[in-house]
């Protein structure tokens, strides 16, 4: 087997060399170390050849050891060339000795890409993601390739389905959005998408676990091991499955949901006004519920913040209705942007343009609350049939006095054409915060400090 057979993957040299691995500069100090030792075994065996007289045999043996059978040039080309390869053959064998422990179980991923996404991913920005259901965990798919500091702050307003029954049997938060988020950041996401997500099916087990996610299940079980502490129970989640990030209740709290309706009526529930048309206004209870303080730091500490992509009505603005997180998400010196769904949404936001979305979310909020809307440009995709929806229009700007800054960027999955695509939108994000985020900080800090 050849030496290259041998080393590759996990020991390729061109990839350990790459910019933000971090090895060069020790490599380098390593290397003049070894040349100063050299250097100095040099000058002993020449003061060895000056005072020390060597005749017979040993004579030729060094004669034949010290190549002085062979001109000059050649000999030192000789000796750094087997001096370069045993360098790198043994620095590179050390470093296989010293990390193959830490390699992941199965060596799908060469190890020296698994040690170059930690350290190029912990250079990322601190991005903090607001919101629940399908829109956020599509944003975390595509962000957690450009950076670890991710936390998701997710919404526990949900009370129907397998989160519905935990929170009303066992008195949890809703547990399915923060199930979903934790697979979206997760390494193994395949894998360990099957498992949380696998529901048992009703019929062949009891009824107190049928219809139920595993990753649920597992969410409820860890809070009753914290002694019902659900904000410890979800940390401890985090750190079981070594997500990318960290995913973070909005409240360790239950929270209910209510909606009036423009002809007045009201409806109660996250799962009923999710599909109730004509919503007028939205609001919490309970309406002073305690925000999770992992996650009001998160987003004093943030470059980034992030409202949705989501349900605008059910899992974007139960986060941004609990009062110290729609405070420090004014406060906070980091670019702000809501990234507007893709696509109207039948029930909640049928006929909604990319102004009415604003106009709700500001409503509810505060004009201050963001600095930059994100909206997708890309309306030529048809929806499929079976889909009740329709592309948001690009009615701008809205009737809220001050608007935001808008952005208009191809966001679309071309597959899907009623979802964002990760990779674009991350991409989008991450070219914001480039360009403006360091400016937004500045000036928050500023005008702090006046």
């Amino acid at each position: 087997m050849s030496l290259r057979r041998r080393l590759h993957p996990n020991l390729n040299v061109a990839a350990w060399l790459r910019p933000g691995m971090g090895i060069k500069r020790w490599l380098l100090v390593v290397f003049v170390g070894e040349l100063g030792l050299a250097l100095a075994l040099a000058l002993a065996l020449r003061q060895v050849y000056r005072d020390v007289e060597v005749d017979g045999p040993l004579q030729a043996v060094l004669y034949l050891v010290t190549l002085q059978f062979l001109p000059y040039v050649a000999r030192g080309t000789i000796l750094a060339t087997a001096g370069a390869i045993l360098f790198v053959v043994g620095s590179l064998r050390v470093v296989r000795v010293l990390m193959d422990p830490f390699r992941p179980s199965g060596g799908a991923t060469p190890l020296v890409e698994v040690i170059y996404q930690k350290r190029f991913l912990a250079r990322g920005p601190r991005v903090v993601a607001i919101g629940g259901g399908t829109g956020l965990s599509t944003l975390l798919r595509g962000l957690k390739e450009h950076t670890s500091n991710l936390t998701a702050v997710v919404t526990v307003a949900d009370d129907g389905g397998s989160s519905g029954k935990l929170r009303e049997q066992l008195g949890v938060p809703a547990v399915g959005d923060i199930r979903n988020c934790i697979v979206a950041l997760a390494d193994a996401e395949p894998l360990m998408g099957r498992l949380l997500q696998y529901r048992f099916p009703g019929d062949e087990v009891p009824d107190s676990l049928g219809g139920h996610a595993i990753g649920n299940l597992l969410i409820a079980a860890m809070t009753a091991v914290e002694g019902g502490d659900f904000e410890e129970g979800v940390r401890q989640v985090n750190r079981v499955l070594a997500v990318r990030g960290q995913v973070l209740p909005v409240s360790p709290t239950p929270i209910t949901l209510h909606a009036r309706r423009r002809d007045g009526d009201e409806v109660h529930g996250q799962s009923l006004i999710a599909r109730t048309s004509g919503i007028e206004r939205v609001w919490i209870t309970p309406m002073t519920v305690r925000p999770s303080g992992d996650a009001v730091r998160a987003i004093g500490e943030a470059d980034l913040i992030v409202l949705g992509p989501g349900s605008l009505y059910t899992s974007i603005l139960p986060s941004l209705l609990v009062p110290e997180i729609r405070e420090a998400i004014i406060a906070a010196p980091a670019l702000r942007v809501y990234v507007c769904n893709v696509a109207t949404q039948q029930g909640e936001t049928s006929g909604y343009d990319l102004a009415d979305h604003v106009e709700a979310l500001v409503g509810h909020t505060s004009p201050a609350l963001v600095d930059l809307v994100l909206a997708n440009s890309r309306l030529r995709d048809l929806p499929p049939d079976t889909w009740h929806g329709t592309p948001v229009q690009l009615r701008w700007p809205p009737a809220t006095g001050s608007a935001p800054r808008l952005a208009l960027e191809e966001l679309v999955d071309s597959a899907n054409p009623h979802h964002h695509d990760p990779a674009r939108l991350a991409a989008a994000l991450l070219r914001l915060v480039e360009r403006e985020g360091g400016a937004r900080r500045r000036t928050a800090v500023s005008a702090r400090t006046a």
